[in-house]
């Protein structure tokens, strides 16, 4: 059966006049619905974390305590931009370490201080046998000169009488003060030569008596004491009297029991960590920057990567570029430049000898914050304060409980510090939060997306959120 086109228009408009009366008839189900359903997009969209985000956290004093979280007043103040050089810490040429060497020809008989052991001036170090033909040739010729003299004194003595009576010539006893002093300045001059051999005043005058020496003794030396020695540092960077008594400790022995040793030889090596130097290592583009802190003497801040504090004095020291090395290593292709450093030094007794713990040891890397430009009027943090997401970098004002986000301007920053401009953003004594600042921006992120959280529901210090139950 056929329908025509007029009867298909008269069926459909018969069906949507159906369609119609029975909207109008039901419109008290629908129009609630469609309500609803407007009303909750809206409130989607108001509540989406897209849509105008809270910028305010609340924390609680023990979530704060979770976090480690503490505030200061925001300051601007002079930043110096640095760059990072790598150091190490080493001995002072000439200052730190002292080697002490064999006097003559010898045999090592006897070692009284051993590697790690502390000794003072005079301390006894070895006791050597001397097997010097030349020492014993110098003991003999020091005896007979000596001898000598008294003889040739005693002839004087005797024709002085003779002379002033005139039955001797005036010249005679000319010739005798003449060989006189000829004796007395040999004698003087093998005194000497002992005397830089190792041996003592006191056992010169032996020799001189007629009594060889066979074994001498090597001992501490004095410290010097012109400003660029072992003990130039002020005595009250020692801890105790009793330690600045302490000149050396033994570091190495370069010579062992029954050893024959020649004239020179180093025999042992002694040790005062108290002044070292920093040696920085820098690549040639660098130098003008090294060369300028130096010339202006500017801080460098040095930070010790293998330094535990624990118990040590502050380092109340402030470090300064003493001179650049000018050759290029041609391995690393880099420069050396140097700071002083003064050490510090605990002590302990054990089996009556006294034992130094030094704080810095040489060979110890350091990293070097060497001054390059000065930034003025600027709001210093640690890096942990600011947290990054994206373009922004944001830092949290603390008021009470409450922490709030704002977005800063980074000027500069490294691995320990970030500097903020003074735009406006931050003012003065408003109190930041020194760190977290990741863990909070985590927090207040998630605390949006969530629309609210649902009773007993919280918030972990990492930023993760923990509802019961699930």
């Amino acid at each position: 059966m056929r329908f025509s086109r007029s009867s298909w228009a008269a069926i459909t408009v018969s069906v949507i006049s159906a369609l119609a009366a029975l909207a109008f008839s039901t419109r008290g189900h629908w129009l609630d619905w469609l309500t609803a359903r407007s009303n909750s997009a809206k409130a989607e969209e108001e509540y989406s974390p897209a849509a105008g985000q809270p910028k305010i956290l609340e924390l609680s004093p023990q979530a704060r305590k979770n976090l480690s979280l503490m505030s200061k007043p925001a300051s601007p103040r002079t930043y110096w931009r640095t760059i990072q050089v790598p150091g190490v810490i080493v001995d002072r040429p000439g200052v730190s370490d002292r080697g002490i060497t064999a006097p003559a020809v010898c045999v090592v008989a006897k070692i009284h201080a051993f590697p790690g052991d502390t000794i003072k001036p005079g301390d006894r170090l070895m006791t050597l046998r001397l097997i010097s033909e030349y020492l014993q040739n110098t003991q003999s010729e020091l005896f007979k000169a000596t001898k000598e003299v008294q003889l040739v004194q005693e002839q004087r003595d005797r024709l002085e009488p003779s002379v002033k009576s005139g039955a001797i010539p005036g010249a005679r006893l000319v010739e005798i003060d003449n060989q006189l002093r000829r004796l007395t300045a040999a004698v003087q001059a093998y005194r000497q030569d002992l005397l830089t051999r190792g041996l003592s005043a006191a056992q010169t005058d032996a020799v001189a008596g007629g009594k060889f020496i066979s074994e001498i003794e090597v001992v501490a030396p004095p410290p010097l004491t012109d400003g660029k020695q072992l003990l130039s540092t002020p005595l009250s960077s020692y801890p105790t009297p009793a330690d600045r008594t302490l000149a050396y400790e033994v570091q190495e022995l370069k010579a062992e029991l029954g050893q024959q040793v020649q004239a020179g030889q180093l025999l042992t090596v002694l040790a005062n960590h108290q002044s070292l130097y920093i040696e920085g290592h820098s690549f040639k583009r660098e130098a003008p920057f090294l060369e300028k802190a130096a010339q202006n003497r500017w801080p460098v801040r040095v930070e010790f990567a293998e330094d535990e504090n624990k118990g040590w004095a502050p380092v109340e020291q402030t470090a300064f570029i003493r001179h650049l090395a000018n050759s290029v290593d041609p391995t690393s292709r880099t420069f050396a430049f140097y700071l002083p450093l003064t050490n510090q030094l605990r002590r302990y007794e054990r089996d009556g000898r006294t034992f130094l713990v030094w704080r810095y040891r040489p060979g110890s890397q350091v990293r070097l914050h060497v001054p390059v430009a000065e930034l003025k009027e600027v709001i210093v943090l640690p890096a942990a304060a600011v947290v990054r997401d994206g373009a922004e970098a944001y830092v949290f004002v603390q008021n009470g409980d409450l922490f709030e986000r704002r977005s800063v301007q980074v000027l500069y920053e490294d691995r320990l510090d970030i500097v903020l401009a003074k735009d406006g953003s931050i003012t003065h004594g408003l109190y930041l939060a020194q760190s977290g600042a990741a863990s909070l921006n985590r927090i207040l992120k998630a605390q949006n997306a969530s629309g609210g959280l649902p009773p007993g529901a919280h918030f972990h210090a990492d930023g993760s959120l923990h509802i019961p139950g699930q």
